[in-house]
C-alpha cells in the first residue's frame, strides 16, 4: 500500500466523524434560535470531530471492520449526544 493509499483510507475513515462535526454546529445554529452558543462554532465542530472519531476508533475495535451501520448509527447518537451538551440543552 502507497502513502497516497494509506492516505485515502485514512481520510475515508474519518470523513462521516468530519461531515457530521461540520454540520451539527451549523445547523443546531440555524435551528435552535433561542439558544445562546455557549462557544464558536468552530470549537463545537473539534470537540464534535475527536468524539466521532473516538467512536469510530471504538467500534473498528469492537467489530474488527470499518463500515458497519451499527457504528454510523453509534456515531450519530454520539455526536448528537455530544452537540446537545456542547449547546447546553438541559437547561431548556
Amino acid at each position: 500500500m502507497s502513502l497516497l493509499d494509506a492516505l485515502l483510507h485514512l481520510f475515508n475513515f474519518a470523513a462521516p466523524a468530519l461531515v457530521l462535526a461540520l454540520l451539527l454546529p451549523l445547523l443546531s445554529h440555524f435551528l435552535i434560535k433561542k439558544q445562546a452558543s455557549a462557544l464558536a462554532w468552530w470549537v463545537q465542530a473539534a470537540i464534535n470531530f475527536v468524539v466521532g472519531i473516538a467512536v469510530l476508533l471504538v467500534s473498528l475495535w469492537l467489530w474488527s471492520r470499518d463500515g458497519k451501520m451499527a457504528a454510523y448509527a453509534l456515531l450519530v447518537l454520539a455526536l448528537a449526544t455530544s452537540q446537545w451538551l456542547l449547546s447546553r440543552g438541559w437547561r431548556k
